[in-house]
């Protein structure tokens, strides 16, 4: 039986389905060491916010959203406004076509070709807990290293969170069709797949933060931090699965909070017990369903649009307006002190939302 920790201190809120989850995905074969972050909870068939270390690659701890990540992006602009900067957010449900939208500008984005060949969804978003967000350092704790990067008190980024869409899911599926929950038989062969998605996820986020950049008026930029949280890196010989889990090892890490708080830049150096890896969000407290019948008790849409800290929500689906709720998250200053306390990171900045865009606000057809 591999280990289990959980670096999360007696006060998190943990639920005791994540930390089983966590136990089951220990007794599979190969495995030898599991490691739940402070925002560990339960996902479909394995835990989310968990860095798994075996000697055999399961591509379902990974899931289907392979490359998923955030990026910061900074930006100049004269005045941010949240009203006024809310209505000029470019639509990214609307996929950008390499033919039909040849001429636009957010394609300077784009480094060679697109990986795979796969060109469906470019430049979107997605659902669930994906999102692109207008947002201006708050607190910098770390002067020099938020210098280094480019970053002060009161300066502007986009915190962009996507990842491979269709062409991860594609993949998983074709595994899943043949062999289930059960390992890769050519763990060569998933893995030149897993890494053209993994580059897909960079590429898209780079897209929609061009495409933001020119409908806010500003000029793109390259990001200061573009972490993925679900992959799968081969490690000293081991196979290392993060799901929900960033890179802890030297790498500067954007830890999402929700749309209604703060969300932290912090400079990682996670070790062996951490299986080298750190937080990536605040972590759900609620199940989508959950938050959904609470939040129709508590909140009515409107009250969801406008968060505590002043920012706007651009979300025409009324459903993940509720599901996405900041209530329905863990506390994302718990999450950071965890870390804090295991010595997993450092804490650079804080970034405070202005605007955060989960979908475009006029109504689609054929969807809720």
């Amino acid at each position: 039986m591999a280990t289990v920790t959980v670096l999360a201190s007696p006060t998190s809120w943990i639920e005791s389905d994540a930390v089983a989850q966590c136990h089951q995905v220990a007794a599979l074969d190969g495995m030898l060491h599991v490691a739940g972050m402070p925002d560990l909870h339960p996902g479909k068939g394995a835990p989310i916010g968990a860095a798994m270390a075996s000697t055999t690659l399961y591509p379902f701890l990974v899931g289907s959203d392979i490359g998923c990540g955030i990026a910061v992006f900074p930006i100049k602009l004269k005045r941010a406004v949240p009203e006024k900067l809310a209505a000029r957010f470019p639509d990214l449900d609307r996929p950008l076509d390499p033919e039909r939208d040849a001429d636009d500008p957010a394609w300077a984005a784009a480094e060679g070709d697109v990986p795979a060949g796969f060109t469906e969804g470019l430049g979107t978003v997605g659902r669930g807990n994906h999102f692109v967000e207008l947002a201006r350092v708050d607190t910098v704790f770390e002067p020099g290293h938020a210098s280094r990067l480019g970053l002060d008190t009161g300066d502007l980024a986009l915190i962009v969170h996507s990842g491979s869409r269709g062409l991860g899911e594609r993949i998983l599926r074709a595994h899943t069709e043949v062999h289930g929950a059960g390992p890769t038989p050519d763990p060569a062969g998933y893995l030149a797949m897993h890494d053209a998605a993994v580059r897909w996820g960079s590429l898209n986020r780079r897209l929609m933060a061009a495409r933001v950049a020119y409908a806010l008026g500003a000029e793109p930029t390259e990001p200061v931090v573009d972490v993925c949280h679900n992959l799968v890196e081969v490690r000293d010989g081991v196979y290392l699965h993060r799901k929900g889990a960033a890179p802890g090892d030297g790498r500067d890490v954007l830890i999402a909070g929700t749309r209604g708080t703060r969300s932290y830049l912090v400079a990682a150096h996670a070790g062996p017990q951490a299986n080298h890896s750190v937080a990536h969000g605040a972590g759900r407290k609620m199940s989508r369903a959950d938050a959904l019948r609470r939040g129709r008790v508590k909140h009515t849409v409107e009250e969801l649009r406008r968060t505590p800290v002043g920012s706007l929500v651009v979300c025409g689906d009324r459903q993940l307006l509720f599901e996405e709720a900041p209530t329905a998250y863990k506390r994302i200053e718990q999450v950071i002190a965890d870390l804090v306390d295991h010595g997993l990171a450092t804490p650079i900045a804080t970034t405070v939302p202005l605007v955060t865009y989960k979908t475009a606000d006029h109504p689609r057809r054929g969807r809720r």
